[in-house]
């Protein structure tokens, strides 16, 4: 839970999403998961085909992007950093020749290697590549005139209750991690 505080900026971390046939299927759905998961209504969001915003509709929180992106990369480009110098400290212990004899320079460069790494970990976060395995679904969804449902859960417990609703309906479900 700490990690995720120092990482994450958005409210709603999981997503689960539901593609169906028609619009009184997806409707079914969305009053079932907010019945049976006890999500308020802002966390159900019904997509309909050809939807210019479905996007936003996934994707909701950009403000809260914008904060997973400078806190992932604060957090883990400080943590890199830290590791870096852990490594040279080792490294002068073992010891090392090439470290002993350039012992600032060593510092330096395994520090800054160190943070390079952690800054790359932070975009890799802030990417968000699970969320491909709702986002491309909804997208050939919302194409081929299908509905959809996705509900944006804030807990563990949250997204099991939605995924036990929209399992139910029979639609393939997807969601991230």
């Amino acid at each position: 839970m700490l990690l995720r505080k120092f990482l994450f900026g958005e409210r709603y971390l999981t997503k689960v999403a539901a593609v169906y046939p028609n619009r009184q299927w997806a409707e079914r759905a969305a009053e079932d998961v907010r019945e049976n998961a006890h999500v308020t209504g802002k966390q159900v969001q019904v997509i309909e085909p050809y939807d210019h915003e479905w996007e936003r509709k996934i994707e909701p929180e950009g403000v809260g992007i914008w904060r997973t992106a400078v806190r992932s990369h604060v957090t883990l480009g400080a943590l890199g950093l830290v590791a870096g110098a852990i490594l040279y400290f080792v490294l002068w212990f073992i010891p090392i020749e090439a470290v002993r004899s350039t012992p600032w320079l060593s510092l330096i460069v395994m520090s800054m290697f160190g943070g390079i790494f952690g800054l790359m970990a932070g975009g890799f976060v802030t990417l968000r590549p699970d969320h491909d395995a709702v986002v491309r679904p909804i997208r050939e969804a919302t194409a081929a005139g299908r509905w959809s449902v996705v509900v944006h859960a804030s807990s563990h417990e949250e997204e099991r209750a939605v995924r036990a609703s929209l399992d139910r309906t029979g639609a393939p479900v997807a969601s991230t991690l």
